[in-house]
This record gives structure tokens, C-alpha cells and sequence, in this order.
């Protein structure tokens, strides 16, 4: 199918009218309201003390107590529509909706959901993307500190998808716009990305997910993201978890002659010898030898260990990172470049 077809066929499934849509199940249900949320904060010292050896995100700080981001999630269901607003508010929320203003940066994920077959769902609003092993909700990572893969993958996605289960196969294909832009600004490119993923699902210990965004951004440049994520528990105390993914772009203003790529890996060993204690070190891999992401050519190699100390709702997180790369991208508090960043924090999470 050609890509600019690929709108108008997503769009006539999505409004197609409900009268038109015969199901196997019915509407009987009485809507159910959830409520969930979360808060978050952390100190990080950085034995260099600065603040400018940080190149991932959401922890951007030296020596002082920072908060993360208060988030609120509203989910509306029915047995076929699902409405969904995740609020948040904090330095964590500013940075993940670093293209909004105002009020706007506040909406984290706003979207709603229509079923009209168990197999099929059709989404439109905006979510947070389906690429990498990582989350941008705190609750949801082992690690406190993010991998450098996140730090660079798109944020949210603002479209429309199709998700489409049989068996344990799940596809999702969508068209939104530019990665991480809820509306083009003026001046920007309206252009249209393609969105996808294919999912395996063994069952609850072995899920395997490949995931693509591809297109061009406001400013016309192309780019094209291959993403792959690996989640196995091979027995209550041990899990893992895998993500890799390669990014290739061209400038328009080099009129695409020239490719920039980066590309990384990461594995996360996982280990639950209690109930209220866990264990996850994270080794990372990050190649950008053109310099396109980090300060300067350059690969960079990152080990985070991190416990998880947890009482109901509330997580004690301590965590030890090193990052050690092939060129003197960080720099010690006089200006001094070196090879290495090593730092540490400490971070309070509750959810419910």
C-alpha cells in the first residue's frame, strides 16, 4: 500500500460509523472509572560534581533534592471504548513534553479507544511510544536513572493506530505526527510518520517486541528507527530484559546526501530473591561515532545498579552508575575533560 494512502484507510476504519460494525460481544457493561498515580523524587551527587556529565534524561542534577513528576491517570472503560487522560505535572513532565508550552506540557498521554471486534482495537490521541525497554513513568523502571537508548528514542506519539491480536501474535500499525509533537509549530513541516510493531507473546515469560517509527520531522529531515525489546523470567527470583535499537537519519539541509547513524544495546538483569527487595544491573551500550547525539563522536558504556526497596506502594530506590566513554565527553567541576562519569542517587517512588 502506498504511504499516502495509509491516512485516508486509517481514518475511514476509525470513524466508520458503529451502526455499520457488527460485534460478537455487546455493550452491557457499566463503565468503570480507574484512578491510579504516582510521585516521584531523587538526590543525585556526581563524584565530578557537576551537573554536565548527565546526558540522559530526567536526572539532570548535582548534589541537591529534586522532584520527579506527580502524575494522575483517569482511564474510562466499556466493554469497547476506552478513554484515557494521564496527567503530570514536575521537571520530569516538562522535560518528556519538552515541544508544549503552558498548560499542554501537563497532558502526558490523552487518547480514546474503540473495539469493535475483541481483536481489534483503533486508537487516536496521544500516547507514549511503543519503542524501548524502558518507561517514562517512574513506577515502571527497575533503574531510576534512563538508558541512553530512551534518552534519544521518541517520547509519545500523536495519531492514529490500529492494533490488531491473534493468538499470540499482535500487530500495530499507525500514521502520527512528527515524534514527540502534539501540534506542528509554525514554521514546522507537516509531515506524517509511520508507526508499527509486532509482538510475540509465549506467555508470561517470554515476550518478544519489534517496533518501527519512521518519516520526516518539522524541519524535514528523515528518519528512520528499528527497535527491538526482549522480555524472559526464567523462575520467580530471575528475570531479563533486552532492547536494542539503530537509528538512521539525513539532514534536508544537506539535501540527504549524507547518513548519520547511532545505535545501541542494553540488557537488564533482574533478581527478586524477596518479595520487598530487587535487583536490577543494567549494562548499556551506546554507539554514535558522528556525533549526532552525544557531545562528540564517540561510544559510551554504562553500568547502573540499583535495589528496590519496597513497603505497599512505596519504593526506596539507591542506585550506582558509571559511564565510561572512548573519547573525554564528561568533565570534572573545573572544566577538566575526562572519560568516565560516576555518580549516585537516591530516589523515593509511591504509585497507587
Amino acid at each position: 500500500m502506498p504511504a499516502r494512502l495509509l491516512p485516508a484507510v486509517l481514518l475511514t476504519v476509525f470513524l466508520t460509523p458503529l451502526t455499520a460494525l457488527s460485534s460478537p460481544f455487546s455493550d452491557t457493561t457499566t463503565p468503570a472509572l480507574i484512578l491510579s498515580g504516582s510521585a516521584d523524587l531523587y538526590y543525585r551527587y556526581d563524584l565530578a560534581r557537576t551537573d554536565k556529565n548527565e546526558l540522559t534524561g530526567f536526572t539532570r542534577s548535582n548534589n541537591q533534592f529534586s522532584l520527579g513528576m506527580a502524575e494522575i491517570k483517569l482511564e474510562h472503560k466499556t466493554t469497547r471504548v476506552d478513554m484515557v487522560a494521564d496527567l503530570g505535572v514536575g521537571p520530569r513532565e516538562r522535560e518528556y513534553a519538552y515541544t508544549d508550552k503552558g498548560i499542554a506540557q501537563a497532558i502526558k498521554q490523552l487518547y480514546l479507544s474503540y473495539s469493535p471486534a475483541r481483536w481489534l482495537k483503533l486508537t487516536a490521541g496521544t500516547w507514549a511510544t511503543h519503542l524501548c525497554y524502558e518507561s517514562p513513568d517512574a513506577p515502571a523502571n527497575r533503574n531510576y536513572s534512563m538508558s541512553y537508548l530512551f534518552s534519544n528514542d521518541p517520547f509519545s506519539h500523536t495519531g492514529v493506530k490500529a492494533e490488531l491480536t491473534s493468538g499470540r501474535n499482535g500487530l500495530m500499525i499507525g500514521i502520527a505526527n512528527p515524534s514527540d509533537y502534539r501540534s506542528i509549530p509554525p514554521g514546522g513541516y507537516n509531515n506524517k510518520n509511520i508507526i508499527a510493531q509486532y509482538s510475540y507473546c509465549a506467555g508470561d515469560n517470554l515476550k518478544l517486541y519489534f517496533n518501527y517509527v519512521g518519516g520526516r520531522d518539522i524541519y524535514d529531515n528523515r528518519s528512520h528507527e528499528y527497535d527491538f525489546v526482549l522480555i524472559a523470567k526464567t523462575s520467580t527470583l530471575f528475570s531479563i530484559g533486552f532492547n536494542s535499537a539503530v537509528n538512521r537519519s539525513s539532514l534536508a539541509t544537506e539535501k540527504y546526501m549524507n547518513s548519520y547513524c547511532w545505535w545501541g544495546s542494553a540488557l537488564y538483569l533482574n533478581l527478586d530473591p524477596k518479595p520487598w527487595l530487587g535487583l536490577t544491573l543494567r549494562t548499556e551500550y551506546f554507539n554514535d561515532q558522528q556525533g549526532e547525539r552525544l557531545p562528540a563522536p564517540a561510544s559510551v558504556t554504562a553500568t547502573t545498579l540499583s535495589a528496590n526497596l519496597k513497603v505497599d506502594g512505596f519504593t526506596f530506590i539507591p542506585e550506582f552508575r558509571l559511564d565510561n566513554a572512548t573519547v573525554p565527553i564528561f568533565s570534572y567541576h573545573d572544566g577538566a575533560p575526562t572519560h568516565t562519569s560516576t555518580n549516585f542517587l537516591l530516589a523515593v517512588v509511591y504509585s497507587f
